[in-house]
């Protein structure tokens, strides 16, 4: 079971949530130390973990996990809820890189993921969390790739193209005076091809590198 499996299972399951994304990290520093290493080689590995509730209202929380060496259970040592976040910083907008901040009410974290496309999965998956579940202020999302954050515009751009090409052929259908049923089961089968489009153009932005 891999870590982030574990730390779904012990520190999440047992009060009713889930887990949505997790990045190992460490903290951003000048010097140059290993991976692993804050204070001593191999001191500890510290995971950022996004989770939600499972009961309704949903309260959406990010936690500072840490794993410390010679035990192999999980801590949580900090955590916020998603209304005290106030910006994510992807650092470069332009490129890949493991790089960001989160800056909370109450002070700037600034880190390093294990790799860029572990952080870029997390900041995809905290701007999807930020748009469902922040009802009032969104946190802002600044330098940032865009493929991290246009998820949903593809979708909804393909949307509205079957839309409009739906509505057309309906119109065409009927001027022609054929059978609604005909219609229907055309628009059925243009609304299926739309959508596994909008699958298909989600992993290629996905899986594109700058």
């Amino acid at each position: 079971m891999s870590a982030k499996s574990v730390i779904n299972k012990e520190l999440f399951t047992p009060h009713d949530e889930r887990m949505l994304v997790a990045v190992q990290v460490k903290r951003r520093t000048k010097k140059k130390i290993p991976f692993l290493a804050t204070g001593g080689q191999g001191d500890y590995m510290t995971f950022i973990c996004l989770s939600v509730t499972n009961k309704k209202p949903s309260h959406v929380s990010i936690t500072k996990v840490k794993q410390f060496q010679g035990s192999s259970s999980f801590v949580k040592r900090s955590q916020w809820t998603i209304d005290q976040l106030r910006q994510v910083n992807g650092i470069d907008a332009n490129k890949d890189c493991p790089e960001f901040d989160l800056l909370f009410d109450n002070g700037l974290d600034q880190w390093v993921a294990s790799s860029a496309g572990e952080k870029s999965t997390f900041i995809q998956i905290l701007h999807h969390t930020c748009q469902r579940y922040c009802l009032s202020r969104k946190p802002e999302f600044v330098n940032c790739q865009s493929k991290l954050l246009g998820g949903n515009s593809i979708l909804h751009s393909a949307a509205d193209s079957v839309t409009s090409a739906v509505q057309k052929a309906s119109q065409a259908l009927n001027e022609r005076g054929e059978r609604l049923g005909r219609a229907e089961e055309r628009t059925a089968d243009m609304m299926s091809s739309a959508e596994q489009f909008a699958v298909t153009a989600h992993k290629l932005a996905m899986k594109h590198k700058s």
